[in-house]
């Protein structure tokens, strides 16, 4: 008994080391290529453009994955989006091109997602009900960490524009190796209403969990909104570029530190309670940033307690919608919480560029303030209808 329990611990940081490695070659890339790009004079639009290719990967390779997880099970997933990634990022050295590259971000966006859909999967299958939001939020702390490591690296390009490629693709590789040591399992088999084709799953698992769906995708908008268009915004506001990088790294600070104790809150008081009071902080505390935009200081302070208190929301709604769903529907909830993050990735940038350029005088973090309160509204109506029904 006790050697089981010793693999499972292995088998949970293997995949926690796997997903942080995941998440420094996100971090690296998406600063990496804007950087290499606005150095050699490609327009903006076009440097935002190629960094949406992640995404398209992540979208296209969707439809496809959970059929091969439930067939051939978790560890081949890993291993071939694993390979995708290290590969992907060992050639970005051989051509310099804005196409090429677009490609391989492509790539890069169908194995990362192959690989965060494989894990994301397996650790919430394995854990029990009461620890659920602990190993979840250790899952999304690994690769917070990771994607707020990755930036670091970005300065390497003034030793070699290759080197951090290479350091990345390595890491990759090392990550992608511990896989060798676990055991490939498979999902819970299919039952009942659950057997019937991919759509009608979808539309099944919509029912139960459509709530648990929202947070990721706020999520997604949020952090591409804040990560690419915020610092375009506050540049016009006159902050230096050194005092953006503080304001950023405040809220991806945030973001860490309330990780493991909201995922562990959760689990006591449940997942509901802990999106709705993240929610409604975030919406106060932006709105009420949006007049004090002038202040860096400010900025700093509410940016870093607004990470703490919308930071956990992509973990959260996962687990909710493991709380939701039917276990043997657990493949196919996670497949959609990762379409609806997407969704909020893309939405983010395009949605916020054409209200930094049709609102001009309005504050940028209005719009962030806004999509929170919708998520806000969204949870609280699913909270009441929940309650009136209960009491029919």
């Amino acid at each position: 008994m006790n050697s089981i329990s010793n693999y499972e611990q292995r088998k949970f940081w293997i995949l926690v080391i796997i997903v942080s490695i995941s998440g420094f070659s996100q971090g690296m890339l998406l600063p990496l290529i804007s950087v290499i790009f606005e150095t050699d004079g490609v327009s903006s639009f076009l440097n935002g453009l190629n960094a949406t290719g992640l995404y398209i990967g992540t979208l296209l390779i969707s439809p496809f994955i959970e059929q091969p997880l439930r067939k051939y099970g978790y560890k081949p997933i890993i291993l071939i989006g694993g390979a995708f990634v290290f590969i992907s990022l060992f050639l970005f050295p051989f051509w310099k091109s804005a196409v090429f590259w677009f490609l391989l971000r492509m790539l890069i966006g169908i194995g990362d997602h192959a690989l965060h859909f494989a894990t994301q999967t397996w650790v919430i299958s394995d854990a029990n009900n009461g620890d659920i939001g602990k190993k979840m939020s250790i899952y999304g702390l690994s690769f917070g960490i990771g994607f707020a490591v990755g930036p670091l690296f970005v300065n390497l390009v003034a030793v070699s524009e290759a080197l951090p490629f290479i350091i990345s693709s390595v890491l990759c590789l090392l990550a992608w190796s511990l896989v060798f040591f676990v055991k490939n399992e498979h999902p819970a088999a299919l039952k009942g209403d659950a057997t019937s084709t991919g759509w009608q799953r979808y539309k099944l698992v919509f029912t139960f969990s459509w709530i648990a769906f929202l947070p990721p995708f706020v999520y997604g908008f949020l952090e591409s909104s804040i990560n690419s268009l915020f610092p375009v915004y506050a540049l016009r506001l006159d902050f230096d570029v050194a005092t953006v990088s503080l304001i950023l790294t405040a809220f991806s600070i945030g973001a860490i530190v309330t990780q493991l104790p909201l995922g562990i809150l959760g689990d006591k008081i449940g997942r509901s309670n802990v999106i709705v009071g993240g929610l409604f902080s975030g919406t106060i505390l932006f709105f009420f940033c949006s007049y004090f935009e002038h202040s860096a200081w400010m900025m700093i302070t509410i940016f870093a307690l607004a990470g703490m208190s919308v930071g956990s929301l992509f973990s959260l709604g996962i687990t909710y919608m493991a709380d939701l769903t039917p276990k043997e529907l657990l493949p196919t909830g996670n497949l959609l919480c990762g379409i609806f993050f997407s969704l909020g990735s893309l939405s983010g940038p395009t949605l916020g560029g054409l209200y930094l350029q049709l609102a001009e005088g309005m504050s940028f973090l209005l719009l962030i303030a806004s999509i929170l309160c919708i998520g806000l509204c969204a949870n609280v109506y699913y909270r009441f209808k929940n309650i009136k029904r209960s009491s029919s």
